[in-house]
C-alpha cells in the first residue's frame, strides 16, 4: 500500500489515504440560492487577478530554487559539523511508497511528521539512524537531470565498493519518480536512493548547490560536507578519512 500526501506517517496521517488532493483552504463554498453557473462566473472573475499574482509568485520560486540548485555559486552548507544528523524517514525510489519525507524529532511535529522519523520500520523507507547504526556513513544529495550529480554517485558507486565499512546512500531532490527509477536501474546504483519529493530534506541539510556530499561517523555525528563535485581521488580520500575518523572515534 502506498500514501501519496504529507511527511510518511503509516496510517497515523489525517486524512482518508484516498490520495486526492485536499481543499483550498481559502476556497469558498457554493452560496445557496445562486444558479451553479452563475456563480462559477462570478467567482472566476473576482478571483482572476489574484490567482495570477498567486501563479506568477510561485513560478518565480520555482526558477529560484531550480537556479539555486543548478549553480555553482550557491550556498550550500550540509549540516553543522560535530553536531547530530537531523533524522529522516524517506521512501526508497525503488519502492511503492509515496509521500514526503518524515523529519520529526518526536510526535506531532505537524508539517514535519505525526512520528518520529527514526521510529519508523519499513522495507519501503531509508532512515538516517538505521543508516548510520553502528557503521560511518556518507549521504550525497543530487537533482535529476545535472549529469555532473548523476556522474559523482558513479563515482561514489566505484569507490564505496572497495570500502564495505562504509554505507552510502542518495537523496534525489524533488524530480518525477518514474523517471528516477529508471534512473537508478540503468547506473545500477547499489546504494538506497531516496525521492525527497517536495525538497523539504535538502532544505533541513542545506542543500542549494549538487552534488552535496556529508559524510557522517556511525550513530549520526556529522564529520564533514562537500559542496560541488569531486575527483575520483579527492572522493576516495574523503572517505578514508571517514573511516580513520570513524576508527578514532571507537576507540575512545
Amino acid at each position: 500500500m502506498s500514501e501519496s500526501g504529507g511527511p510518511l506517517g503509516f496510517g497515523e496521517d489525517p486524512g482518508d489515504g484516498s490520495g486526492a488532493e485536499r481543499a483550498s483552504p481559502d476556497r469558498e463554498p457554493w452560496l445557496p440560492g445562486v444558479p451553479a453557473d452563475e456563480q462559477r462566473t462570478s467567482d472566476a472573475r473576482s478571483r482572476l487577478p489574484g490567482l495570477v499574482l498567486v501563479c506568477a509568485g510561485f513560478l518565480l520560486l520555482v526558477l529560484v530554487g531550480l537556479n539555486a540548485l543548478r549553480t555553482e555559486g550557491g550556498s550550500s552548507t550540509g549540516p553543522a559539523v560535530g553536531e547530530r544528523l537531523p533524522p529522516f524517514a524517506a521512501p526508497l525510489v525503488l519502492s511503492d511508497l509515496e509521500g514526503d519525507v518524515n523529519l520529526a524529532r518526536e510526535r506531532d511535529q505537524g508539517v514535519a511528521g505525526r512520528i518520529p522519523a527514526c521510529g519508523i520500520r519499513d522495507r519501503r523507507v531509508l532512515t538516517s539512524c538505521a543508516l548510520v547504526r553502528g557503521r560511518p556513513a556518507v549521504i550525497a544529495f543530487f537533482t535529476p537531470g545535472e549529469r555532473r550529480c548523476t556522474d559523482q554517485l558513479d563515482d561514489l558507486q566505484q569507490a564505496l565498493r572497495s570500502r564495505s565499512g562504509i554505507a552510502g546512500a542518495a537523496v534525489a531532490v524533488r524530480g518525477d519518480r518514474g523517471e528516477l527509477r529508471r534512473l537508478v536501474r540503468s547506473r545500477g546504483w547499489s546504494f538506497p536512493v531516496v525521492h525527497d519529493r517536495d525538497g523539504g530534506l535538502a532544505n533541513v541539510y542545506g542543500v542549494a548547490v549538487c552534488p552535496l556530499l556529508t559524510f557522517v561517523l556511525p550513530g549520526g555525528r556529522v564529520s564533514d560536507s562537500s559542496v560541488g563535485l569531486l575527483a575520483e581521488h579527492e572522493l576516495g580520500a574523503r572517505l578514508d578519512r571517514l573511516a580513520r575518523a570513524a576508527a578514532a572515534a571507537a576507540a575512545r
